[in-house]
């Protein structure tokens, strides 16, 4: 199958890896606004050429958008305006009720599947795509039932090829959980990046004291502005109500040290370690 990435960046030039080595597709055609961005996933061999977007669309059996999350409410809609009933389009947006409402009444809603693959890292951009990014993810497809059948079938197919589990859920059931498992991540690590910026001056020093423990904890403030403002626009609601959890938890730490309850503290940091047998079950 030919397939077009519209958006061939972290997510979209990684699918085009996947798709290329796994064999799914024998061509991928590559669509982005900014210049740069299209001559390098060319010369990096994610895409095997761009082309501008009706003229890919209509080359193609697969359409995955891989744009930010703004984006999709505008352009879904008019991608599904100029495909016929053998062509697929699917994004990979980490919000999904907007996206869905935008095209709830299409005639041609039953050609898109909603899929979210749970995967990334915090670059962006064609150099950020890397070889077996999903292989043993997860995959959310929302809303199936409005998806035709053979539509989810081929999409099946192409995250088989990409190595993924695939699950299941209502689109406000999806925001509601990915605020909590990804949302509430990025604006941690984004928050704590601020704070050590704002009180530690010595750059060297973070530099030389700065182990694997805070690496990893601050990894994701390094994630695009372009992509993760929008996540938040779209899911703001969800966002507020984890985030308000979140301060009220880290307000409870903060008590326990000015009355040096330690006791209380260990008691809680024992049951944080409880999300070891979720994530970690072995």
């Amino acid at each position: 199958m030919i397939v077009t990435i519209i958006g061939p960046g972290l997510i979209g030039g990684s699918i085009a890896i996947g798709l290329r080595e796994s064999g799914f597709s024998a061509r991928v055609i590559g669509v982005d606004n900014n210049p740069a961005h299209a001559a390098r996933a060319v010369e990096l061999g994610l895409v095997d050429e761009v082309r501008p977007l009706e003229e890919a669309v209509q080359k193609s059996r697969i359409i995955v958008v891989a744009t930010p999350v703004d984006s999709l409410t505008k352009l879904l809609p008019h991608i599904l305006n100029i495909i016929d009933n053998e062509k697929v389009v699917l994004d990979v947006g980490s919000t999904k009720t907007p996206i869905l409402a935008a095209v709830e009444n299409h005639p041609n809603r039953a050609r898109f599947v909603a899929t979210h693959p749970m995967a990334g890292t915090e670059y962006s951009g064609p150099e950020a795509a890397i070889p077996g990014l999903f292989a043993g993810k997860c995959c959310v497809f929302t809303d199936i039932e409005k998806s035709a059948p053979d539509a989810l079938g081929i999409c099946h197919q192409l995250y088989a090829a990409l190595g993924m589990r695939i699950t299941t859920l209502g689109g406000n059931d999806h925001d509601l959980h990915v605020a909590y498992v990804s949302h509430i991540s990025h604006i941690a690590s984004f928050a704590l990046a601020l704070t050590v910026l704002e009180k530690e001056k010595d750059e060297d020093r973070i530099f030389e004291l700065a182990s694997g423990g805070f690496q990893s904890t601050v990894r994701l403030a390094k994630s695009s502005p372009e992509t993760w403002i929008p996540i938040f626009r779209q899911n703001r609601d969800n966002v507020l109500d984890v985030l308000d959890e979140f301060i009220n938890t880290v307000s409870r730490f903060r008590t326990l040290l000015i009355k040096k309850d330690f006791g209380k503290f260990e008691e809680l940091i024992r049951h944080a370690n409880d999300i070891r047998r979720i994530i970690d079950p072995k």
